[in-house]
């Protein structure tokens, strides 16, 4: 079910693989603008908002500069599309993804996303070109005023997917092997597309329920990084997780929301999470069980001599806890060796 989660993302990108770009709005992000895009999102247990031109044109070359042939994969990637189709990816501004869990049974849980992006983009073009890029392969339903139209991402993704033979390329194919189910698309507005499951589209155009308040407001605490999200978990966040000890089990459970962000500041890439408890007493104890878990890791690495147990013992070190009232954060600076690193087990 996670698998599908990532495959609705990365063929979201494909179906709408056609069209031209004009010169993107060179606003700064700001809280009115990643407010006013939350805002047209259905109800969603966890929201992310992602700085696109930020990522590719800034963050992302940072993180791959120890990994050139990576980096070179991404480019060709994004320079095939364009080539191909018109579109240029870099020249969205801001998109934020709205995602539902619904549990299916025990410790399984299925998970479906609608994705608004925004840009100076010509919304009517892009869809235009998208249907052209379907050769028919597509169908029409009305909601009130607004079209969706509704492809087969599969199909489409197999005429427009990126000719790179690298690692890249390879993780977009497996993604789209999994995938076979819809993906709707409709503009919000002239610059503004809504796409995702036909269903959470069609909830979106519809506009009977928005992000709760107690998800949006978290946001807004780091509005300047390059991706922010916030998330509930009223059924506590082991179901997600594969855990074996009931200790370690109780104090996940007592998280109730979590919510951070990813930034890349010079050479250097933060990751910041809180996690918010109902009980200023379980945060102690989460706290707690986080140091004490850290100290054990300091125990087991500290002698390594392995290049990568040294890069994880650096990591473990690195990582800051601090509790305050209900909540517990995590703060965590990798440096672009330890970066270089990690981007190198993906060609594993």
């Amino acid at each position: 079910m996670k698998r599908k989660l990532l495959a609705i993302l990365t063929l979201s990108v494909f179906v709408l693989n056609a069209a031209a770009f004009p010169i993107a709005d060179t606003r700064p992000r700001n809280v009115v603008t990643t407010a006013e895009i939350v805002s047209l999102l259905p109800a969603s247990d966890g929201v992310a908002v992602i700085d696109v031109k930020r990522f590719l044109s800034t963050a992302l070359p940072q993180m791959l500069s120890g990994n050139q042939q990576m980096l070179a994969e991404v480019t060709k990637g994004l320079e095939d599309a364009k080539a191909k189709t018109g579109i240029d990816f870099r020249q969205f501004d801001l998109v934020a993804a709205g995602i539902t869990a619904t549990k299916v049974k025990e410790k399984e849980y299925d998970f479906d996303s609608v994705i608004i992006a925004r840009g100076k983009i010509s919304s009517g073009a892009l869809i235009a070109a998208a249907k052209l890029a379907a050769n028919g392969k597509y169908r029409e339903e009305k909601v009130g005023e607004k079209t969706v139209y509704i492809f087969e991402p599969k199909q489409i993704a197999d005429q427009h997917l990126p000719q790179s033979s690298g690692k890249v390329a390879e993780l977009i194919k497996k993604a789209v092997g999994r995938f076979s189910k819809e993906t709707a698309v409709t503009a919000i507005d002239a610059t503004t597309l809504a796409f995702g499951s036909p269903a959470r589209v069609k909830e979106t155009i519809a506009g009977t329920s928005k992000v709760g308040a107690d998800v949006s407001s978290l946001l807004n605490k780091t509005t300047s990084s390059v991706m922010t999200f916030a998330a509930k978990v009223p059924d506590g966040m082991s179901a997600f997780l594969p855990l074996e000890n009931d200790e370690l089990g109780k104090n996940i459970d007592s998280i109730k929301y979590l919510y951070g962000s990813m930034d890349v500041v010079g050479t250097t890439t933060t990751l910041q999470a809180t996690a918010r408890t109902l009980h200023a007493d379980q945060a102690a104890s989460l706290k707690d069980t986080l140091d004490g878990l850290q100290m054990l890791g300091k125990a087991f690495l500290g002698n390594a001599k392995g290049a990568d147990k040294q890069v994880y013992a650096r990591l473990i070190e690195n990582v800051k806890f601090a509790s305050k009232g209900n909540e517990v954060s995590m703060d965590l600076a990798i440096a672009q060796p330890d970066i270089d690193f990690l981007v190198g087990l993906l060609k594993k």
